[in-house]
C-alpha cells in the first residue's frame, strides 16, 4: 500500500510539472515576444497607423550590406540596441516625397538613443538624386542609404514603396506599415514611445 501511494504522489507531482509546462507555453508560444503589450499597441493604433501590422512573432531581418552616402557599406545590425523605423523609398516615388519630411520630424521630436529612423533607398538611385530629393523637401536629418541591387528590399518581402517596418533592438521586424503615413501624428509617437518605454525598463 506504501509504494501505490508513493507511486500516486510521484505521478501526481509529475502531472502538475507537465500541467504548468503547458500553461507557459500556451502563454509564449515559441518565438513570440514577450518584449511589448500587444494589445496597448493596437489600442494606440489611429488614423494612417490603423495600417500599421504588428506581427505576433518577431522576423527576422536582412543583414546584407547596403552603401552609405560615403560609399562605405553599413549593415541594420549597426543600430543593435535602439528601436528602429526603417523606411524603404526611391526618388521616383511620389508618397515618398509627401511622406518623407514627417519621418524626419518623427526623428526630430523622439529621435536619439533609443530610437533612429533609417531611410534606404531601393534600387536604381543615383547619389545625386537622392540629395537632390532630400534638399527640394527640406529634409537634413535622415541618412542616405542604398540599397542598388534591392537585397535588402527582396530579403524582407518589400513589395511596392515606400514601405516602413519598425525593428526592435535585437534587429528583428515586429511591425509593417504599407504604403504612405504621417510617422510624425500623435499616434505614431505613442506607439513608438510605447515600444521604446518598454524596451528601456527590462
Amino acid at each position: 500500500m506504501k509504494l501505490s501511494l508513493s507511486a500516486l504522489v510521484y505521478t501526481a507531482i509529475g502531472l502538475g510539472a507537465i500541467a504548468a509546462a503547458a500553461f507557459v507555453v500556451l502563454q509564449y508560444p515559441v518565438g513570440q515576444s514577450e518584449e511589448f503589450d500587444r494589445a496597448t499597441l493596437e489600442s494606440l493604433k489611429a488614423g494612417d497607423m490603423q495600417k500599421l501590422i504588428i506581427h505576433d512573432t518577431p522576423r527576422a531581418a536582412s543583414d546584407a550590406p547596403y552603401t552609405k552616402q560615403s560609399g562605405e557599406q553599413g549593415r541594420l545590425s549597426d543600430y543593435a540596441g535602439k528601436h528602429v523605423v526603417l523606411n524603404f523609398w526611391a526618388t521616383w516615388c511620389a508618397p515618398c516625397r509627401k511622406e518623407m519630411p514627417t519621418l524626419s520630424a518623427l526623428q526630430q521630436s523622439i529621435g536619439g538613443d533609443d530610437l533612429a529612423v533609417v531611410t534606404l533607398a531601393t534600387g536604381r538611385n543615383p547619389p545625386p538624386a537622392m540629395k537632390a530629393f532630400f534638399d527640394e523637401i527640406g529634409v537634413d536629418n535622415l541618412p542616405l542609404h542604398r540599397d542598388p541591387q534591392q537585397k535588402i528590399a527582396r530579403d524582407m518581402d518589400v513589395l511596392g514603396l515606400p514601405i516602413t517596418v519598425i525593428l526592435d533592438p535585437k534587429g528583428r521586424e515586429v511591425a509593417r506599415l504599407k504604403g504612405e503615413a504621417d510617422w510624425n501624428s500623435e499616434s505614431a509617437r505613442a506607439i513608438l514611445s510605447n515600444l521604446t518605454a518598454t524596451s528601456s525598463s527590462e
